[in-house]
């Protein structure tokens, strides 16, 4: 194995270490803001994670995917901050 089988091997280790706190505090999340920023996180680790195989096998071919994926989490972030902030204003 050369160094950077190693370096991708620690990569996935942490990148699935922090999945797993992310979707803990995305079930167990106190309040609604919470819970957007962890599906944020769960978003962006989803894109790492496809980018560390696109890395690993040298192919560009899921590059389209990665890009689509990070679009729909932006988009879904955005969509539930505004949600979360009118479900703020109508308690007021």
């Amino acid at each position: 194995m050369t160094v950077l089988d190693y370096a991708m091997i620690a990569t996935a280790a942490m990148l699935s270490a922090s999945a797993g706190l992310a979707l803990f505090r995305l079930v167990r999340g106190p309040s609604v803001l919470d819970r957007i920023i962890s599906l944020s996180t769960v978003s962006v680790l989803l894109v790492s994670f496809i980018g560390l195989e696109v890395a690993y096998r040298g192919d560009t071919a899921y590059t389209g995917v990665m890009v689509s994926i990070a679009l729909l989490g932006f988009v879904a972030t955005l969509t539930a901050a505004r949600f979360a902030e009118r479900r703020a204003h109508d308690r007021d």
